[in-house]
C-alpha cells in the first residue's frame, strides 16, 4: 500500500526520538518540531494548525518566514480567544511565543526587522517555486500517470506536488491577510497555484467538494451516475443567491435539504457521500453496460430507497396511519431520492436518538410533510419545525439539531443522570427503549409537529439527591409497556411455557412411576387428571406475574395492553377456582361407591375442550404453515380477541417464525433432546425414589436427636424432600445437559458435512496440493468468462490457467507470512508458485512439492533395469514426475534460448534421440542411466553461472561448463550408434574440434527466463526434503484452514465492481496502541520483561523478525541501533498482544485482498482472454500502487476506528495519540472518529461543546480533519461502547458492516473470502423465509499458546464459536449476536436503532441486544465457517475471572429485559428452549449445579443431626440410598465436566483428527483444566445470581496483557473471597458436620463415593487461583505475600483509602451492592441457614445426654454470648491513658486464665469432653458467620445502634481465619521446590519454561540483565 515515505519518516523519527528520551512516555512533537497540538476551541483551529505545519516544514530552510508564520499564528489564535479563556488556550500561547523567541527568533542573524515580513514572504514564496520547479511538477507526475506503470517513484512525486502546493496555499493565504496589497502578477501565480493545491479541501473517500487528479473514484460511472442523480431538479424551490456552494460542484437537493432544514454542513457533505456510495454500489451491481453520459437506473433508486425506509413503512402499517406519500409506486426518482437523503440527514444528527429508530421515523414523517408544504409553495424558506419560536419567519437560528433532536436529548440525557451511575432501580428512570416504544402508539402524535415541548413526555425528573432512592413518583413520568424489577421471577415471567411444562411433565412421571404396577387403572388415570389444576394454577402465577411486573407502567402503557393484563388475570383466576373445584368435586364424587361419575365426565370434557382450544390456538400461532390461515381469520372478532389475549401485540416480535422444513428440523432436534432426558428423569431419578418415599412415609416414632418443630405427624415431610430436593435440582438442569451432549454431536456431524477438517496436516496440504488451483478458481475466482470459444482456449491446458490465475494469490499469502515473521526467506522461497505464464507448457508447482525429487528420480532411473519399471516407479510420486517433466522441459527452453547455431543444434539431436529412444522403450540401451549424476553435476556448475549477472569471468565458465557437459554426454552417456544422424554429428564434431561449439552465448536477461534458470537450479541442488514446510504451527494452521475453506460451500464471488461494499468499525478507548521500548523491556519482580516473555514462546518468530531486518539471529534488542529496526521491533512485539495496531493491519488486509482482485479483473478485462500465457494477465506486480485498484478498493471497503477519547489524549499528548497517527500514515485508508470536547466561552461563562469528528492522515503526517459534526451534548449517556460506536457509525459505509473489537486480527488469505461472505445476505442463498441480517463469522482464538490457561479458555471459546454456534445457525434458527467479528446488514440495523444497545447497566452486554433486536424485527442471523477471524481471549485467571464476571452479570442484567421477555413469550416453544437454554438459561443451570450441591448436602446435614438418618440405617429401609446417592454423585461430575468436555472433545476430533484429539484432551487433564473449568462454575454463579438480586454488574476492564506478573496473595484473596472461598468454606462445614455424625463405621467407602465431587469442588474453589499463578510456590513470593496480606488485613481505612491498600476499605466495597429494602430481606433469609449448625450440633454434644429439650439450645446461646463478650475484651482497643492500658491488659489476662480454668473444670466435673469442645467450635463458627452476613445487610440500622465497629472486628476475625487456613497449604507446598518447578511447567510453553529456568541460573534471578 502507498506510504508517504519521506513525511512518514518525519512522523517516526519524531516519534523515536522520544521514545529513546522518555521510554515512550511522551506524546508531544518531536524534537525541533514547532507543532503544537491545537485546541479545539479555537474555532478557527484548521488554519492556525495548517500555519503551523507549513512553520515546520520550513524552519530548517529559512527561519525568518517559520518565525513570520508563527507570529500570524499567535495573532490568529489572539483574535479567536483574546482571554484565553478557552481550555488549553493559554498553554498553547505560551508555548507558541516560546518557540518563536527561543528557536526561531535566535537563528535569525541580526535584529529583526518586522516591517519587512511582508516583502520577505513575498520573496520566499517566488523563490519557493523556482526551487521545487512548481510548473513542471505536474507536468512531469501526468506523463508518469499516463504510462501506465505503476512505480514508488510515481508515488514519491505525487507525495512531492501535494506537499510543496500544500505549502504555498498556507504561504499564499497568509500573504493575503497580511499584506494590504499583492502585486497583480504575484496575485495571478497564487490564484493559479491554490487552483492545483489539492487535499486542501479534506475528503473522505469521493473527493465531491475538491479538485483532484490523483483519487479514481470519480471516474467510476456509477458514481458519476449517482452524483448527477442527486442534481437540483426543477421541482424544487430556487435557493438564495447568497447561500454558499463550492465552485467544484452544482447545487444538489441536499443543499436545499440544508437550507430550509438547517443541517450542519459537515453532515451534509458527509451523508451527501453517504447516500452517493450506497446508490453507486447497487447500480454497480445492475449489470448496465456502460453509457457516454452515465444514468442512474431506477432499480437501484428503487432498492435502496425501499430498504432505507422499510422501517418507516412498516411502521406507518403498524399504527394504520398513511405514509409520507399517497402511492409508493407512483413517485418519482427524484422524490424517492429526496425523501432518502431527508432520511439520512436526519438520522445523520440525531446523536443519541438514533438509538430511538421509531423516533426516527416520527420526525422523517412530519418533516416529509414540512417538505412538502414547502415544495408545494415553491418557495425555498427555512422550515418552522428547525426554527426558535420568537425568530419563525427569518433565516436566524435554523438549526435541526438545537430545535429538533436537543430537545429530545435533553429529557433522554435527564433521565440517564437521575440513574445514580447505574445505581438506582431500572424502574425508577425511562431508558432508550422506554423513549422509543413511546413511539409505538398513535398517542405520540399529540407530541405535535414542532414539539409541544410542555408534554409529559419531555418531563424531566427531580435530580436524585445522594443516597436518595425515592423516585420522586409525584413528578416522576413512568416506564412504557415494561418494567425491569430486579428479581428472579423474571425468569418464571419470561420463560414460564418452559416451566409449566417441565412442571407437568414430572408430575405426570411421578404419577406413572408411584402407578407403574396399575397404570391403566381409574385412580391412575384421575391421577394424570391433576395435571388440569396444575396447568391453570401455574397460568394463573404468571398472570399475576404479568400485573405486578407491569407496577411503574401503569400510567403511561397503552389502555387496551392493561386491559389485557387484567382480563388474563379474571380469566386465570376464574379458570384455576373452576378447574379445581371441579377436580375436587370429582375426587369426592369418585370415593363415593355409589356415585354416577357425572362431576367427573363433566370435568374430563371441560378439560378437554380448554385443551383442545390451547392446542388450535398454538397450531395457529406457532406453526408456521399455519401463519398464512392465522392471518386470514383476523377478520373475526373472536378470533382476533384469542389472539391478542394469547400474546401482546407489539411493533417488535411480529412475524417471528420459520419455514415448515427448518421448523421440523429443530422440533425433531428437541425431541431427541426430550427423549433423553424424560427417559433419565424417569428411570435414574424418579422411580429409584418411588419404594423408599413409601417407606419412609409409613415410618413414625422416629426418635429425634434436637428438639423437633415441625417433623412430626407430617408423614416425614422433610426427610422426603431432602431426598427429593436434589432429584428436583437436577431434574431442572439435566435438560442442558443433554442440550450438550445432543448439538455437540449434531455440530459434529454438520461439521463434518460442511468438509471441515479435511485439511489437517502438512502432509494433507502436500498430497492435494494440485487440487488447489482448481478449487480456488471454483470457490474465490469470478468465472473466466469465454474460456472455451477462442480457439487458443482449446489448445491451451485447464491446469495452467487455473495456476496461473492461482499464483498471485498464492503467492501474496506467502509473502504476508513472511512480513509477518511466521516463515524463513527460505521456506518463503519453497512456497512461492511460478506465475505459469510464460512459454512451458506444463504447469510449474511450488518448489517445496518438488524438493529433492530429481536427485531420488536419479537414483531410481540408475538403479531400475527397465524403462517401464522407471516409469512406473516414479508415477507412483506425482510430484516427482512433475518435477522430471518440468527439468526435462525447462533444461531444453533455457539451452535454445541460451545457444546458438551448432550449440542449438546439438541439443535438439539429444532432446530428439531421447525422445526416440523412449518410443522404442530402449532408453537404457541408448543411454547410461547409471551415470546421471555426472550429468546433473554439469548441469548445476552451468545453472549456477548463468543464474549471475552476465561478466567475463561467467561467461568463460559458463562456456567451460557446457564443454565439460558436452564430452559427459559424449563420452559418458551416449552409447547408441551415431551412424543414423551422421551429417548432424559431423557438424558438432567439426565445430568440436575447430573450437567454435558454445563460443557464442545470449546470456539470459529476460525476467522469465531467469527465473525459470534459478528454479531449475533449486531443483538440482535442494537436496533436503520440505515435507516440514513451513515449520511454525501458525502458518501451517492457517495455511491448512485456507486451502481447507476451497473446497466447502462457498457462494460463488462477484467481480469486486459488482460486489456488495461493507464498512470494518473498531471501538476503542485507552488500550494499547503500540507497545513503547520502554514497555517492553520493563521488568516485573522476577526480572522478566514482555520482549524476553515473547522472545521464549515464539522463538522461531523472533529469529525470523531479526533476519528480515537484517540483523544476526543471535543479535539481542539492545544491538537494534537504527531507528527503524527499533520501530519494526515494536511493532512485532504489538502484532503478538492483544493491540490496536495488531487489529488494524489485520483489517487492512481487506483492502489489500479487494486492491489485488480488482487489479487482476481489470488486466484480464482490457486484455481479454485471448493470451492465456501472456505476461500479463496474471501478474500481480505493482497492485498496490494502481490509482484505479485503490480507488475501486475503497469504493467498496472503509475502515473505521472509533477512538472515543481520542482528542483527549492528543490535548495531554499521551503516547496513544502519537501511535494513532502513526498508524493513520502507515495504512492512508484509515479513518479515526472521535469525540471532540471543547470548551468555548459564552457570555462570560465557560461552555462546553462536544463534536463528532472524522479524521485521516494528511501528507504531512498530521490528522487531517474530514468531517466534525457537533453533537446536542455529551453522547456518553449509557454504556460507553455503544455510545463510543454509535457516535461514529455515521462515518460507516456500504451495504454491510462488520464489527471488530480491538484485540481482534484478520489474515490476508481470509481477506479474499469476504466477498463472498457478502454474498451470504442474498436472498436466494437458502437460509430461510428472510435473508440473512447478522452473518456470524468463525474466530480463531489466537491467544492460545501463551500459557495453559489461555489454551483452556481458547478450547472452550472455539467449541463454542464453531460446534456451538454452528447448531444454533442451522437447525436451531436461534443464534445471536455474541460480540465481534459479525457481519451486520448495515441499512437494516441503521434504521433499526444500531448495532448495540447502550441503556445503562441493562444493556452492559451490548453486543446480544444487537441479536435480539435483529431477531424481534424479523431479522434471520446465520453463521459461516469458511472464513475465520483472530480474536484475542484473556489469559490470566484474575483476567479470565473478571471477563467471566462481567458476561455472567451481563446475563444477570438480560434476565430483566424486554429483549428477552419477548423472545421467551413471542418464540415458538422448541425455538423458545433454544433461546433459554443458550443465553440466561445456561447461566440459570449452572448456578442451579452449584446449589444442587448445596441443596445435597443440607440434606444430608439434616438427616444427620436430626437422627433420622440413623434410625433409617437401623431400620434398613433405604437399602438403595447408597446407590442412589452415587449416581447424585456423578451426576455432579458429569455436569461439571460435561459442558466443556463432549464438545471439545469432539470438536478436537473434528479438526485435528481422533489422535490429535485425545493427546490434547489428555494434555489439558495433566494441566489441570478440570480444576478450571470447576473454578469458574463457581465466578459464573457467584456474578449471576448477586447481579439479578442485587444489581451492580459492570464492565470489567481486564488488561489484555501477557501473564508474567505474580498475583499477590491478597490481590487473589480480594478478587474469590466472597464468590469462591466463602463458598467452599461452607461446603467444608457441611462435608465435616455429615462426616463426624451421618456415617456409621461402615460408610467409609460410601462418604468418599458420596462426597468427592463436593471435596473436588471445595479444593478447585481454594486453591486454583494459588495453582494458576505465576510463581505461586515461590518461598520468597510466599513470605512477601504474607506480610504484605498482613498489612492489608490491619491497616485501617480512611477517606480515599482503596479497597486494594486496607481491610475496612475493600469491605465496605464488599457490602456495598446490598442496597434495597428487598435485597436485605433476601440476604437474611438466605443468611438463616448458618444457624441449623449450632442448632442440630448441641443435641449431639455427651455434655447433654439424651435430653432434647429446648432449654439445651438455649444454653448454647448464653455460651455463645459469653465468646461474644470474651472477643469484646480482647479486641478492645479504645485509645486511652497508659494506666488504663496496664489495667486493660490485667483484665485481658485474667479472663483468658478464668475461661481456660472453666473449661477445664467443666471437663473434669460433667460430661464436657474435648470433642465437646471442637464440636462447639463447629457449630459457633457458622452462628457467628450468619449474625455477621444479617448485620451487613443491614448495615444502616446496626450503624444507628451504634455496633457496626463490633461488626466489622468480627468480620476481620472471620477474614483473618480463612486467609490463614488458604495460606498455610500454599505455603507447605512452597518448602518443597518441585512444586514451583512443575507448576511453572504447568502454566507455560515448554520454551518459555526452559528460557526462565535458564536464565535464572545464567543471570542470578534477573532474566533481563542483559538489556
Amino acid at each position: 500500500m502507498s506510504r508517504a515515505e519521506s513525511s512518514w519518516e518525519r512522523l517516526v523519527n519524531a516519534a523515536l526520538q522520544r521514545d529513546r528520551a522518555g521510554g515512550g512516555s511522551g506524546g508531544g512533537p518531536g524534537q525541533g518540531s514547532l507543532m503544537e497540538y491545537v485546541p479545539s476551541s479555537l474555532a478557527n483551529n484548521r488554519d492556525i494548525d495548517a500555519i503551523l505545519r507549513a512553520a515546520d516544514e520550513l524552519q530548517d530552510e529559512d527561519p525568518s518566514i517559520a518565525r513570520i508564520l508563527c507570529e500570524h499564528a499567535y495573532s490568529l489564535a489572539q483574535n479567536l480567544d483574546p482571554n484565553s479563556e478557552g481550555r488549553g488556550v493559554l498553554q498553547f500561547k505560551t508555548g507558541l511565543m516560546s518557540v518563536v523567541k527561543q528557536k526561531l527568533a535566535k537563528r535569525e542573524v541580526g535584529t529583526i526587522d518586522r516591517s519587512q515580513d511582508i516583502k520577505r514572504l513575498q520573496d520566499f514564496y517566488r523563490l519557493y517555486r523556482e526551487k521545487n520547479n512548481v510548473d513542471t511538477l505536474k507536468e512531469d507526475e501526468k506523463q508518469l500517470r499516463e504510462s501506465g506503470v505503476f512505480t514508488k517513484e510515481m508515488e514519491r512525486k505525487t507525495l512531492r506536488r501535494k506537499r510543496v502546493f500544500a505549502t504555498l496555499k498556507v504561504l499564499g493565504n497568509v500573504l493575503e491577510q497580511v499584506a494590504k496589497e499583492i502585486p497583480d502578477e504575484l496575485k495571478h501565480v497564487i490564484d493559479s497555484d491554490a487552483a492545483m493545491s489539492e487535499d486542501t479541501i479534506a475528503y473522505n473517500i469521493i473527493p465531491l467538494d475538491a479538485p483532484v487528479t490523483t483519487n479514481a473514484t470519480t471516474s467510476f460511472p456509477e458514481v458519476q451516475a449517482a452524483v448527477a442523480a442527486l442534481k437540483y431538479f426543477p421541482g424544487l424551490p430556487k435557493l438564495p443567491a447568497d447561500f454558499p456552494i463550492p465552485a467544484t460542484r452544482n447545487a444538489d437537493m441536499l443543499d436545499f435539504l440544508h437550507y430550509i432544514f438547517g443541517f450542519q454542513k459537515d453532515s451534509v457533505s458527509n451523508q451527501r457521500e453517504h447516500i452517493v456510495l450506497l446508490l453507486a454500489n447497487e447500480q454497480s451491481r445492475l449489470n448496465i453496460p456502460e453509457e457516454r453520459e452515465p444514468k442512474l437506473d431506477d432499480a437501484a433508486v428503487r432498492k435502496v430507497f425501499l430498504k432505507s425506509l422499510d422501517n418507516y413503512i412498516k411502521w406507518c402499517d403498524y399504527l394504520c396511519i398513511q405514509p409520507a406519500w399517497s402511492n409508493l409506486e407512483t413517485i418519482s426518482e427524484e422524490k424517492r431520492l429526496l425523501f432518502l437523503s431527508l432520511y439520512f440527514l436526519i438520522w445523520g444528527e440525531a446523536a443519541n436518538i438514533r438509538f430511538l429508530p421509531e423516533c426516527l421515523c416520527y420526525i422523517f414523517h412530519h418533516m416529509v410533510r414540512e417538505m412538502d408544504e414547502i415544495l408545494r409553495q415553491q418557495v425555498a424558506r427555512p422550515a418552522e419545525s428547525c426554527m426558535p419560536v420568537d425568530s419563525r419567519g427569518s433565516d436566524d437560528g435554523v438549526s435541526f439539531l438545537d430545535h429538533v433532536i436537543a430537545p429530545l436529548y435533553g429529557v433522554v440525557s435527564a433521565e440517564a443522570f437521575n440513574n445514580d451511575n447505574g445505581r438506582a432501580p431500572h424502574s425508577a428512570w425511562r431508558n432508550y427503549d422506554d423513549f422509543n416504544e413511546y413511539f409505538w402508539s398513535l398517542h405520540s402524535f399529540e407530541l405535535g409537529w414542532p414539539w409541544r415541548t410542555s408534554s409529559s413526555f419531555f418531563q424531566k425528573p427531580i435530580p436524585r439527591k445522594k443516597y436518595d432512592l425515592q423516585t420522586g413518583r409525584a413528578t416522576h413520568r413512568g416506564k412504557t409497556s415494561f418494567v425491569e424489577h430486579r428479581t428472579f421471577l423474571h425468569l418464571y415471567h419470561s420463560f414460564h411455557r418452559l416451566w409449566i411444562f417441565l412442571a407437568m411433565m414430572f408430575q405426570a412421571l411421578a404419577i406413572i412411576a408411584f402407578n407403574k404396577n396399575d397404570i391403566y387403572s381409574r385412580k391412575t388415570l384421575r391421577e394424570i387428571l391433576s395435571l388440569g389444576p396444575t396447568f391453570v394454577v401455574m397460568k394463573f402465577s404468571e398472570s399475576v406475574l404479568d400485573v405486578i411486573m407491569m407496577y411503574g407502567a401503569y400510567s403511561t402503557t397503552r389502555r387496551l395492553a392493561v386491559s389485557r393484563i387484567f382480563l388474563r388475570f379474571i380469566w386465570f383466576s376464574l379458570a384455576s377456582i373452576v378447574i379445581s373445584f371441579l377436580y375436587v368435586k370429582a375426587l369426592q364424587e369418585d370415593s363415593n361407591p355409589n356415585s354416577n361419575s357425572v362431576m367427573f365426565k363433566f370435568y374430563v370434557i371441560l378439560i378437554a375442550i380448554y385443551g383442545g382450544v390451547q392446542l388450535f390456538l398454538s397450531i395457529l400461532m406457532r406453526f408456521p404453515t399455519c401463519h398464512n390461515i392465522a392471518n386470514k381469520c383476523d377478520r373475526w372478532p373472536v378470533i382476533r380477541f384469542f389472539k391478542w389475549m394469547r400474546q401482546e401485540r407489539h411493533y417488535v416480535g411480529r412475524g417471528m417464525y420459520e419455514k415448515t422444513s427448518d421448523f421440523i428440523k429443530y422440533l425433531l432436534f428437541w425431541l431427541v433432546v426430550l427423549s433423553a432426558k424424560f427417559s433419565f428423569a424417569y428411570f435414574l431419578q424418579i422411580e429409584p425414589l418411588v419404594g423408599p418415599t413409601r417407606m419412609i412415609v409409613k415410618q413414625d416414632n422416629i426418635q429425634y436427636s434436637w428438639h423437633d418443630l415441625v417433623s412430626r405427624n407430617n408423614y416425614n415431610a422433610l426427610t422426603v424432600a431432602s431426598l427429593w430436593a436434589p432429584v428436583v435440582a437436577i431434574y431442572l438442569l439435566d435438560i442442558h445437559i443433554f442440550y450438550t451432549i445432543v448439538s455437540a454431536f449434531l455440530g459434529f456431524l454438520l461439521g463434518a458435512r460442511d468438509r471441515l477438517g479435511e485439511i489437517r496436516s502438512l502432509e494433507a496440504i502436500h498430497k492435494q496440493f494440485e487440487e488447489f488451483p482448481g478449487a480456488f478458481m471454483r470457490a474465490l475466482h469470478v468465472p473466466i468468462t469465454n474460456r472455451t470459444s477462442d480457439p487458443s482456449h482449446q489448445a491451451a491446458d485447464k491446469n495452467k490457467v487455473d495456476a496461473a490465475h492461482f499464483a498471485p494469490f498464492w503467492n501474496q499469502i506467502i509473502k504476508c507470512l513472511r512480513e509477518e515473521d511466521y516463515i524463513t526467506d527460505f521456506e518463503m522461497d519453497l512456497l512461492l508458485m511460478p506465475k505459469n505464464s510464460g512459454r512451458l507448457q506444463l504447469v510449474q508447482w511450488p518448489l517445496f512439492l518438488l524438493s529433492s525429487k530429481i536427485l531420488l528420480a536419479k537414483e531410481i532411473a540408475a538403479e531400475s533395469n527397465t524403462q517401464e519399471e522407471i516409469i512406473e516407479r516414479i508415477e507412483r510420486d506425482d510430484y516427482m514426475k512433475y518435477a522430471v517433466e518440468e527439468v526435462y522441459h525447462t533444461l531444453k527452453l533455457v539451452l535454445m534460448e541460451t545457444l546458438e547455431a551448432e550449440g542449438r543444434m546439438w541439443v535438439e539431436r539429444i532432446y530428439e534421440d531421447i525422445q526416440a529412444s523412449i518410443k522404442d522403450r530402449k532408453i537404457h540401451h541408448d543411454f547410461q542411466l547409471n551415470k546421471l549424476s555426472l550429468v546433473i553435476t554439469r548441469v548445476t556448475a552451468l545453472l549456477g553461472i548463468l543464474k549471475e549477472n552476465e561478466t567475463p569471468e561467467h561467461a568463460k565458465g559458463a562456456i567451460k561448463a557446457l564443454q565439460d557437459l558436452y564430452d559427459v554426454m559424449r563420452l559418458d552417456i551416449l552409447t547408441f550408434n551415431m551412424r543414423g544422424q551422421y551429417e548432424t554429428w559431423n557438424i558438432l564434431t567439426q565445430a568440436w574440434n575447430e573450437g567454435r561449439l558454445f563460443t557464442k552465448l545470449k546470456w539470459p536477461k529476460d525476467p522469465e527466463l531467469k527465473a525459470l534458470v534459478k528454479r531449475l537450479y533449486s531443483l538440482f541442488t535442494i537436496k533436503d526434503s520440505a515435507a516440514h514446510v513451513p515449520r511454525n504451527l501458525e502458518a501451517r494452521r492457517r495455511l491448512q484452514f485456507f486451502t481447507n475453506s476451497l473446497f466447502m460451500d462457498v457462494p460463488p464471488p462477484k467481480s469486486v465492481d459488482k460486489m456488495l461494499s461493507f464498512s470494518v468499525f473498531t471501538p476503542y478507548y485507552s488500550e494499547v496502541v503500540l507497545y513503547s521500548m520502554a514497555e517492553l523491556t520493563k521488568r516485573n519482580e522476577d526480572g522478566i520483561s514482555i520482549l524476553f516473555y515473547l522472545q521464549k514462546i515464539y522463538p522461531d518468530e523472533w529469529k525470523n523478525f531479526l533476519a528480515r531486518i537484517g540483523q544476526d539471529e543471535n543479535a539481542l534488542e539492545g544491538d537494534l541501533r537504527n531507528e527503524r529496526d527499533i520501530l519494526e521491533l515494536r511493532f512485532w512485539a504489538s502484532y503478538r498482544g492483544q493491540t490496536l495496531a495488531r487489529t488494524v493491519r489485520g483489517m487492512m488486509y481487506y483492502r489489500k485482498a479487494l486492491m489485488l482482485q480488482s487489479y487482476l479483473e481489470r488486466k484480464a478485462g482490457r486484455d481479454g482472454e485471448s493470451t492465456p500465457f501472456g505476461n500479463d494477465a496474471t501478474d500481480a506486480e505493482g497492485f498496490e500502487l494502481s490509482p484505479e485498484a485503490r480507488a475501486q478498493a475503497d469504493l467498496k471497503f472503509t475502515y473505521v476506528v472509533t477512538c472515543q477519547i481520542y482528542g483527549r489524549q492528543k490535548e495531554d499528548q499521551k503516547p496513544e495519540a502519537a501511535d494513532i497517527a502513526l498508524l493513520m500514515q502507515r495504512n492512508e485508508a484509515l479513518r479515526i472518529a472521535y469525540i471532540d470536547v471543547v470548551d468555548t466561552p459564552k457570555e462570560g461563562k465557560s461552555h462546553t461543546e462536544y463534536y463528532s469528528k472524522l479524521v485521516k492522515a494528511d501528507i504531512s503526517g498530521k490528522d487531517k480533519e474530514i468531517y466534525s459534526i457537533r453533537l446536542p451534548g455529551d453522547p456518553k449517556l449509557g454504556e460507553g461502547k455503544p455510545e463510543n460506536q454509535n457516535h461514529a457509525i455515521v462515518f460507516t459505509r456500504g451495504n454491510a458492516v462488520q464489527t471488530i473489537d480491538m484485540n481482534q486480527d484478520n489474515y490476508f488469505e481470509e481477506a479474499l473470502k469476504m466477498r463472498n461472505l457478502l454474498e451470504e445476505f442474498d436472498p436466494n442463498r437458502g437460509h430461510g423465509i428472510r435473508p440473512p441480517t447478522i452473518l456470524g463469522v468463525r474466530e480463531h482464538v489466537f491467544t492460545g499458546s501463551v500459557s495453559s490457561l489461555a489454551s483452556f479458555m481458547s478450547n472452550q471459546e472455539t467449541s463454542f464459536v464453531t460446534l456451538g454456534q454452528r447448531v444454533l445457525a442451522k437447525p436451531l434458527k436461534i443464534r445471536m449476536h455474541y460480540g465481534h467479528p459479525d457481519v451486520f446488514d448495515r441499512v437494516f440495523h441503521i434504521t433499526r436503532g444500531g448495532i448495540s444497545k447502550a441503556s445503562r447497566v441493562i444493556n452492559i452486554s451490548e453486543d446480544i441486544f444487537a441479536g435480539f433486536n435483529s431477531t424481534l424485527r424479523q431479522g434471520n442471523i446465520t453463521h459461516h465457517e469458511y472464513i475465520q477471524v483472530g480474536k484475542g481471549r484473556d489469559v490470566g485467571l484474575n483476567q479470565i475471572a473478571l471477563f467471566e464476571g462481567k458476561v455472567a452479570g451481563g446475563n444477570g442484567e438480560q434476565v430483566l429485559s424486554r429483549d428477552v421477555y419477548r423472545l421467551g413469550q413471542l418464540l415458538d416453544f422448541f425455538r423458545m428452549m433454544s433461546f433459554y437454554f443458550t443465553t440466561v438459561g445456561f447461566y440459570f443451570c449452572t448456578m442451579l449445579t452449584v446449589l444442587t450441591v448445596y441443596i445435597f448436602l443440607y440434606g444430608r446435614l439434616y438427616l444427620a443431626l436430626s437422627g433420622v438418618g440413623a434410625t433409617i440405617r437401623e431400620r434398613a429401609i433405604l437399602l438403595d440410598d447408597t446407590a442412589l446417592s452415587a449416581a447424585l454423585n456423578a451426576q455432579f461430575l458429569f455436569q461439571i465436566g460435561v459442558f466443556t468436555a463432549v464438545p471439545m472433545i469432539l470438536g478436537f476430533i473434528l479438526e485435528q483428527g481422533f489422535l490429535q484429539a485425545i493427546v490434547s484432551f489428555t494434555t489439558m487433564q495433566f494441566q489441570l483444566c478440570t480444576i478450571f473449568f470447576t473454578f469458574s462454575l463457581g465466578t459464573r454463579t457467584h456474578y449471576f445470581g448477586r447481579t439479578i438480586l442485587h444489581g451492580g454488574a459492570r464492565y470489567q476492564a481486564t488488561g489484555r496483557g501477557f501473564v508474567v506478573k505474580h498475583i499477590k496473595f491478597s490481590e487473589n484473596y480480594r478478587l474469590y473471597s466472597r464468590s469462591h472461598f466463602i463458598k467452599a468454606m461452607e461446603v467444608i462445614l457441611l462435608l465435616v458436620v455429615y462426616l463426624a455424625y451421618g456415617n456409621d463405621e461402615a460408610g467409609a467407602v460410601s462418604y468418599i463415593l458420596l462426597t468427592v465431587s463436593s471435596w473436588f469442588l471445595v479444593v478447585s474453589w481454594l486453591f486454583a487461583p494459588y495453582l494458576f499463578n505465576p510463581a505461586g510456590f515461590e518461598w520468597q513470593k510466599v513470605v512477601e505475600d504474607f506480610k504484605e496480606w498482613t498489612n492489608w488485613l490491619f491497616y485501617r481505612g480512611g477517606i480515599g483509602v482503596k479497597g486494594g491498600e486496607s481491610w475496612e476499605a475493600w469491605w465496605e466495597e464488599e457490602i456495598s451492592h446490598i442496597r434495597t429494602l428487598s435485597g436485605r430481606i433476601v440476604e437474611t433469609i438466605l443468611s438463616l441457614r448458618f444457624f441449623i449448625f449450632q442448632y442440630g450440633i448441641v443435641y449431639k454434644l455427651n455434655l447433654q445426654g439424651s435430653d432434647t429439650s429446648i432449654a439445651v439450645y438455649g444454653w448454647s446461646w448464653a455460651a455463645f454470648a459469653m465468646l461474644i463478650v470474651l472477643f469484646k475484651v480482647f479486641t478492645f482497643s479504645q485509645k486511652m491513658s497508659v494506666n488504663f492500658q496496664l489495667v486493660l491488659r490485667f483484665i485481658q489476662g485474667v479472663s483468658l486464665l478464668m475461661a481456660l480454668a472453666g473449661i477445664v473444670v467443666a471437663i473434669v466435673l460433667t460430661d464436657l469432653s474435648v470433642t465437646d469442645i471442637f464440636a462447639s467450635i463447629l457449630a459457633f463458627i457458622p452462628t457467628g458467620w450468619g449474625i455477621l452476613s444479617i448485620a451487613c445487610a443491614w448495615k444502616p440500622v446496626i450503624k444507628r445502634l451504634g455496633m457496626w465497629k463490633s461488626v466489622r472486628s468480627l468480620a476481620r476475625l472471620f477474614d483473618a481465619g480463612m486467609g490463614m487456613l488458604i495460606f498455610l497449604p500454599v505455603a507447605l507446598c512452597s518448602w518443597f521446590p518441585f512444586v514451583s518447578t512443575f507448576q511453572t511447567r504447568m502454566m507455560f510453553n515448554q520454551a518459555f519454561s526452559r528460557g526462565l529456568e535458564i536464565s535464572l541460573i545464567l543471570a542470578g534471578n534477573n532474566p533481563n540483565s542483559g538489556l
